[in-house]
């Protein structure tokens, strides 16, 4: 697998700025090495990955747009402009993934990368982005979040997260012949939408075979005054908090979660019945 991403560090928290501004200027220098960073020459997938057949696509929505991830930048001697106010955007490239090589650090939108959420890196896009990818090959799709910069490779668009990759059944080939749609999002419309748009909204803790560790959870979770639902699907078992019948209600609660047990928690929304 050719994937020599840089995840670029143009832009840190400013505690990290000034520790790692030797590294953001090598990083964007005309040297693709990127191994003092990352300690590992080439990137490679996960030794023992978990089950992801049970990962949903995030929730495309309305985000504003991160302060460290979107301004014009320069890697390998080539200078990138951020497309700020862009409306649509549509196209069909190359796509490939990258993995264990760059688990665990930060993106270029100042967030830790986490291989098996359901994200990605672009050139161009604002961070962060929604954007539709389709697998030409086998017409599977799947929305990812773009929350990094990269590829830096002259015939690539997109670079996706392991699990993304995972999810378009890529990870045996590396790259891809892709179409990329970008879902755009008005902040008003949205906050009107959420008042009554006709939509559950979950909040996804965790996903198991075992039955025993799932009602742990959800007694707890009930003890604690929340409620919750199990979903049964392919011989998995879903623990959800909800139903809320808006976005923001369910993120609070999200946002609670992942103080907690539940690092990997996720909105999900359904139609209501």
């Amino acid at each position: 697998m050719q994937n020599r991403r840089l995840s670029s560090v143009l832009s840190l928290s400013p505690y990290m700025a000034s520790v790692m501004l030797a590294l953001a200027l090598s990083a964007c220098s005309s040297s693709p090495s990127s191994n003092q960073r990352y300690g590992m020459s080439n990137d490679q997938a996960p030794d023992s990955a978990p089950e992801l057949a049970h990962l949903e696509d995030p929730i495309p929505r309305f985000e504003a747009y991160s302060r460290q991830g979107n301004r014009d930048y320069t890697v390998r001697g080539k200078s990138y402009k951020v497309w700020r106010e862009i409306e649509e955007h549509e196209i069909e490239g190359e796509a490939s993934w990258y993995g264990k090589k760059f688990h665990g650090h930060l993106t270029s939108n100042g967030e830790i990368y986490d291989m098996y959420s359901m994200s990605a890196a672009h050139k161009n896009l604002p961070l962060p982005s929604y954007v539709e990818v389709t697998n030409l090959a086998n017409n599977k799709t799947v929305i990812v979040r773009v929350n990094d910069r990269g590829p830096f490779h002259q015939k690539r668009i997109i670079d996706l997260s392991y699990a993304a990759a995972y999810k378009l059944d890529m990870l045996k080939s590396g790259t891809a012949k892709v179409k990329i749609k970008l879902l755009r999002f008005d902040n008003n419309k949205e906050l009107d939408a959420a008042s009554g748009d006709g939509k559950q909204y979950y909040v996804q803790l965790l996903a198991s075979k075992n039955q025993q560790v799932i009602k742990q959870h959800q007694n707890q979770l009930e003890a604690d005054g929340l409620p919750t639902q199990l979903i049964d699907e392919n011989g998995w078992t879903k623990l959800r908090l909800g139903p809320y019948y808006d976005v923001l209600s369910a993120e609070k609660y999200l946002a609670n979660m992942k103080k907690g047990h539940y690092k990997d928690a996720y909105i999900i929304n359904l139609k209501a019945n």
